[in-house]
């Protein structure tokens, strides 16, 4: 049994050490705190695009590094899971992306601002979380369907796939696209995307925002999708 004074010299003792070492770890974690954060990655960009989140509320309906609301989806790899191409198209546009069903409310922002807002969650998305959040798991034929896809634009993973389904994978809001390019020609497809309701009034078909470019990736790809009887001949 201690004595009175090794008692209280183990006390004293004790506290010294595990607050050196609680001292070591936080010294440790604000040295390794820029690296994390990519924080040489903090643009003006990515900063206004940071001021825009929090003016609005964003954290309202959204989480961002596991915090906020679940009313909408979390955000914090939206860059990776979306990309650029839908999340701009989604931002300027909320009920156009998904007539009826999405409640978003449209902020009006400019052009600039959702670049700005873009550049924000690709910082985000970048932000070493130690693996958070996790990636989903895809069931088995869902990880067959991806690793026999053949190379598609960029475009049409991003936004595309989110109403339609190709080869057994995607959306199912709009029409499967397996064998698109049987049924309509490019010059057709070409006035489609360009303008929906211009060629079918009232459809749920959302004007992209295409450059010439993603159009012309588009019209390309999609008329490639033949069935494979068609391509044999």
């Amino acid at each position: 049994m201690l004595s009175k004074s090794a008692a209280k010299a183990f006390f004293l003792g004790g506290t010294a050490v595990t607050a050196s070492v609680f001292l070591a770890l936080t010294w440790d974690t604000f040295q390794q705190i820029p690296e994390r954060t990519r924080a040489s990655a903090l643009t003006e960009p990515v900063k206004r695009g940071k001021d825009l989140w929090e003016r609005n509320n964003c954290m309202g309906c959204h989480t961002l590094f596991g915090e906020g609301a679940y009313y909408a989806p979390e955000l914090t790899k939206v860059y990776e899971r979306r990309g650029p191409a839908f999340i701009r198209a989604q931002i300027k546009d909320p009920q156009a992306m998904y007539p009826g069903e999405r409640k978003m409310t449209n902020y009006h922002f400019k052009d600039e601002e959702i670049e700005d807002l873009i550049a924000f969650f690709e910082w985000v998305g970048k932000v070493d979380l130690n693996g958070f959040p996790a990636k989903p798991t895809l069931g088995a034929a869902a990880q067959q369907a991806v690793a026999n896809a053949p190379t598609r634009p960029q475009v049409f993973t991003q936004i595309c796939v989110t109403c339609h389904a190709l080869g057994g994978a995607g959306g199912t809001v709009g029409p499967a696209l397996d064998g698109v390019g049987d049924r309509f020609d490019s010059a057709y497809l070409e006035r489609w995307l360009k303008d929906p309701a211009g060629v079918k009034p009232g459809t749920t078909m959302p004007k992209l925002p295409l450059d010439d470019a993603q159009l012309g990736e588009l019209v390309t790809f999609l008329s490639s999708q033949k069935t494979k009887k068609e391509v044999a001949q």
